[in-house]
């Protein structure tokens, strides 16, 4: 639920003085659910403590929203994962290669080097190894494409991993033994 908060602080430990409503509360439920955890523990080990990010918010609000209103999050959770990592400074090299303003070419392969970017190479294998082409569609969020949702996610998990320097996130594991289970759950049958 949206509210409106105020409060007065002196040391670490705040007094609330105002709370108000400022929308109508949201439903998550099941992979909506996870998700909206794992989009709090992202900006909780991302985001400073007393930084004000008003744009960091409002993507959060957006993201937020957009969950409560499907079932296909893993879209949303592309789509929010490049934007923050361009909020915070980390932005994704999706367009030329690294060192160069030479245009990404769709027929080339690139190993995504952390804080360089795409670097071209001879092979088509590899944990961050993309096509120019695969880059290209990330770029462009088309994460309707199968493919293109697979190649992303391969490369944001990475990516965020690298920025958080080992932490790891709780919600991800939830959400990888669940899938597992579910899988497991389908294989077997009733």
């Amino acid at each position: 639920m949206p509210l409106a908060l105020s409060w007065v602080q002196r040391t670490d430990l705040g007094t609330l003085t105002g709370a108000e409503v400022r929308g109508a509360p949201l439903s998550l439920t099941g992979d909506a659910l996870l998700s909206g955890y794992y989009v709090n523990e992202l900006l909780l080990h991302f985001v400073h403590r007393y930084d004000p990010q008003p744009d960091i918010f409002q993507l959060y609000e957006r993201t937020i929203v957009s969950l409560a209103g499907t079932d296909d999050v893993a879209p949303k959770l592309r789509q929010f994962e490049i934007a923050l990592m361009r909020l915070l400074g980390y932005a994704l090299n999706l367009d030329h290669e690294a060192g160069s303003e030479r245009p990404l070419e769709v027929q080339c392969y690139y190993e995504y080097r952390f804080e360089q970017g795409p670097v071209p190479v001879d092979r088509s294998a590899g944990a961050m190894v993309f096509s120019g082409a695969q880059l290209a569609a990330i770029r462009s969020e088309r994460f309707g494409e199968p493919e293109v949702l697979r190649a992303a996610t391969r490369l944001l998990k990475r990516v965020i991993a690298f920025h958080l320097g080992g932490k790891e996130l709780k919600s991800r594991k939830v959400l990888v033994d669940l899938y597992r289970a579910r899988i497991n759950d389908e294989t077997l049958g009733p």
